[in-house]
């Protein structure tokens, strides 16, 4: 790694990534809490607001380069596309690891998507971007409750630098 004491442009490169934004709507913060070591990628468990957990499976490579372990802050990203949406899973299995358990807040509906906010405990809530039609199916509206699913894969975990 270089020094930025005496390269600008690298002090620069590394102000850039503190004061990152992103696109992904869905952005929660927190340590984590386990790490299940995989023979082709590793098991992240992340705690976050509320006590919610968040799974993600990344690479060796990026367990490593990211400093991960048992305690370590950090954050991960989700699409808001990538988030499917129930309000009755009693007794239905999912392939998908992550069934966030929660409250509509908002539904704004769009031409042809509409974004719905299911908030929890704690202050936290993940977006989800789904068609118009799922949304008047699923008779989706404030106050309901429903789940946020998705799949670990579709989680990004991110450190500060």
């Amino acid at each position: 790694m270089r020094s930025t004491e005496h390269d600008p442009q690298a002090a620069q490169v590394i102000n850039n990534l503190m004061n990152m934004k992103t696109s992904a709507h869905n952005q929660f913060q927190g340590k984590v809490t386990n790490i299940k070591k995989g023979s082709v990628n590793d098991e992240i468990e992340l705690e976050v607001a509320g006590g919610k957990k968040i799974v993600a499976i990344v690479t060796h490579q990026s367990v490593d380069g990211l400093g991960l372990q048992v305690g370590t802050k950090a954050f991960a990203l989700i699409n808001s596309s990538s988030v499917i949406i129930a309000t009755d899973d009693k007794g239905a299995k999912f392939s998908a690891r992550n069934h966030l358990k929660g409250t509509i807040s908002q539904v704004k509906s769009g031409a042809v998507n509409s974004e719905v906010i299911i908030g929890f405990e704690g202050g936290a809530s993940v977006a989800a971007i789904i068609t118009n039609e799922s949304c008047k199916l699923l008779g989706l509206a404030t106050g309901m409750p429903a789940t946020a699913i998705f799949k670990a894969s579709s989680v990004i975990i991110g450190t500060q630098a």
